[in-house]
């Protein structure tokens, strides 16, 4: 059986989470068209007759500008340590200079596949020309076009990639799909709403930590804090007689209710924490250790 860990790097809104989600068949990841969405690692395993795959979804590649920044970045670090295979990501549609650049400065030492996502925005004209691109860069070992939003032929990019992977024992339960807690996801889903319905800075200075899951015969009781490091972005969260609260909240409860295949009451508070992306003590407490 081929078994092996796959680490999915690239730039910022390259689509690594929409891929993951299509490739597990799940929603792991959050999705938004704001840039630097994924903070943490992610990982999707993916099970079949003579295989296992377990992708990692990191955080887009940047230059850190905080602590935060930087654990995300060490989270792309320690993929990259575990990988068997690299998936390097491009958005097809953006100058691939940008990604050739990064992809170079990584000194990869497993085999790369590159992959052109958003095929779906581009001519064949376009695809042809980034394909030639990167075939022809060292670290590249084959360049897979696909359309991860409008979907592709999954069995055989699982085939392609598996002419990369070693011969090992599977190293989970073949009915797992992530090794992520249920409180994990319940706290993405609720900082996907903050991405989709706030702007500017707002989405970029927010946390969300769960302080109770509690599971109750009708019902899932849940509360979790907002977290924002100023009183301004506070009182937009909040919004005007609780509207912006009350918006993130509902549509995060849908999300969680599908999500659990139960009935939840969900509870937000919104709390300031100043300057809590450089704060050693409050990154771990938010959960990035």
């Amino acid at each position: 059986m081929k078994s092996g860990f796959v680490s999915m790097l690239g730039l910022p809104n390259a689509g690594k989470s929409t891929l993951l989600n299509a490739l597990i068949g799940e929603k792991l990841a959050i999705v938004s068209p704001k840039v630097q969405t994924t903070r943490h690692r992610i990982k999707g395993i993916l099970t079949g007759k003579d295989y296992q795959l377990v992708f990692s979804d990191t955080p887009g590649i940047i230059e850190p500008e905080y602590k935060l920044h930087e654990k995300m970045m060490k989270s792309v670090r320690e993929a990259l340590n575990d990988a068997d295979l690299a998936l390097l990501v491009v958005d097809v549609t953006q100058p691939p200079e940008e990604s050739d650049a990064v992809f170079s400065a990584l000194h990869l030492s497993v085999p790369a596949v590159v992959v052109l996502n958003k095929t779906d925005q581009a001519t064949a004209e376009r695809i042809e020309e980034v394909k030639q691109f990167f075939s022809e860069k060292a670290y590249c070992r084959k360049v897979y076009p696909l359309s991860a939003l409008l979907g592709f032929d999954k069995e055989n990019f699982i085939r392609a990639l598996l002419e990369f992977i070693p011969e090992n024992e599977p190293y989970f339960p073949e009915d797992e799909i992530t090794d992520l807690s249920t409180r994990f996801f319940v706290s993405e889903i609720i900082r996907e709403k903050i991405f989709h319905f706030t702007e500017k800075e707002i989405p970029y200075h927010s946390a969300v930590q769960i302080t109770r899951y509690k599971e109750q015969p009708s019902l899932v009781s849940i509360a979790a804090d907002i977290i924002v490091q100023r009183e301004s972005q506070k009182i937009i969260l909040i919004g005007e007689k609780g509207s912006m609260i009350k918006k993130i909240g509902t549509e995060a409860r849908k999300d969680i209710e599908e999500f659990l295949g139960r009935k939840v009451f969900l509870e937000l508070h919104v709390k300031v924490r100043p300057d809590w992306r450089n704060n050693e003590t409050y990154l771990r407490q938010f959960g990035y250790g």
